[in-house]
């Protein structure tokens, strides 16, 4: 399986709905590393996501919804060349 390098900017209402800590939690059950942060707007989340194809796209189909509190009004996403830069998915600040 290929894997790929996802740039993810989450819009809406997505910071303090725990978003970070729930997208990390699906991160690591998918095999799947990078970081995820919010961004000062108060109303984005930016991520970074490494792994196999499918394992990155469940991620990223989360992110379409995110956790129950969270209300996604756009979700844009760039595929990049993989780097295999990250050990773990992290929580950025």
């Amino acid at each position: 399986m290929p894997k790929v390098r996802a740039h993810l900017l989450v819009h809406g209402r997505v910071q303090g709905v725990f978003f970070r800590a729930n997208m990390k939690r699906v991160a690591e059950e998918n095999n799947v590393t990078g970081w995820v942060r919010n961004l000062p707007d108060g109303r984005t989340v930016e991520a970074v996501l490494e792994g196999e194809r499918e394992n990155v796209e469940r991620v990223v189909c989360w992110a379409l919804h995110g956790p129950p509190a969270a209300r996604v009004e756009a979700l844009e996403v760039k595929f990049e060349e993989y780097k295999g830069e990250f050990k773990e998915m992290s929580i950025r600040y």
